[in-house]
């Protein structure tokens, strides 16, 4: 099977090249290689592979930049997942995307949404996600929407590699208590998708066939839940230098952002769970996972 991987150095895309190795022939892209704002070029370059799968981890991701490149944005988000699908279409080939917990507005919400929740984006970001997984459930092509939140990994720029680095320069870190989701580890999503991809019967069975009968949109988070402060105060627990480091909880207001940010968008993972036999890991458990492989590595360095 040749599975065709965008984002292939983005969070999950460095994820995925690994957990997908046993399920064929990955031919992967980055921002550089492939261009999602050119539709022409997103054409070209499936029509010359024609893989069975394509898994688009490509995303324009800087939610608050967003807010002044709305068009790009849109761009990325939004028209070139539905280029993807209709090219997926015309090879008989499946395609499986990443959605966000952003496309929710959080506004009076106390339990986790489900797949079936009105969306109410609050932000470009947020709105350009939306039309992407909406361009894909219009073609009408075997598809997985895996919407996922709170995102972060070993490698990159994220929440945990931001707190571990504020962590070495300061006394006192100033972090948000009034937004509530799941913080997801990377890898956790590309095991997940690879574990799904498994249970259907892939790489045996060609992935249209085998998806179509589950296509579908999917959450994919860490089970339990957590604000922006709790979620910086389990990282640092796991630090042994700066024993004094205060972390001081304020309210989203003390820290504005030019995007406009949910203050609940917890998931609910059961639709998945029961679909494919899985469950989710907690957000300390993989958590504590990240920050050990981190420690690790750091100690084979030295």
């Amino acid at each position: 099977m040749k599975i065709l991987l965008t984002g292939k150095n983005g969070q999950i895309g460095w994820e995925l090249q690994r957990t997908l190795m046993t399920l064929g022939d990955i031919v992967s892209f980055d921002s550089k290689t492939l261009d999602l704002a050119n539709p022409d070029a997103i054409c070209s370059t499936v029509r010359a592979i024609k893989p069975q799968l394509i898994i688009n981890a490509a995303a324009y991701t800087a939610v608050d930049k967003a807010e002044d490149e709305p068009e790009l944005a849109m761009a990325i988000n939004g028209v070139a997942p539905g280029i993807l699908a209709e090219e997926a279409k015309r090879l008989n080939a499946a395609i499986v995307h990443y959605s966000t917990d952003y496309v929710f507005d959080g506004k009076g919400a106390k339990e986790p949404y489900l797949e079936t929740d009105q969306p109410n984006p609050l932000n470009v970001y947020g709105k350009t996600k939306l039309a992407g997984d909406q361009a894909i459930q219009a073609i009408g092509v075997s598809h997985l929407i895996l919407r996922t939140g709170w995102v972060y990994g070993t490698r990159g720029k994220n929440f945990l590699l931001t707190i571990l680095k504020l962590a070495r320069e300061r006394k006192e870190i100033k972090v948000v208590n009034d937004q509530i989701g799941a913080p997801t580890w990377s890898r956790t999503i590309a095991e997940v998708t690879a574990q799904a991809l498994v249970k259907i019967g892939l790489p045996v069975t060609p992935p249209s066939s085998r998806l179509n009968e589950v296509s579908g949109l999917y959450n994919l988070a860490s089970s339990d839940q957590t604000s922006w402060h709790g979620f910086a105060k389990a990282i640092v627990a796991h630090l042994k230098s700066n024993p004094s480091l205060l972390l001081i909880p304020i309210p989203a207001s003390e820290y504005p952002l030019p995007a406009k940010q949910p203050a609940f968008s917890k998931l609910n993972c059961g639709k998945i769970e029961r679909a494919f036999g899985l469950s989710m890991p907690s957000w300390e458990r993989s958590l504590a996972l990240a920050q050990e492989e981190m420690m690790e590595r750091l100690e084979t360095r030295q």
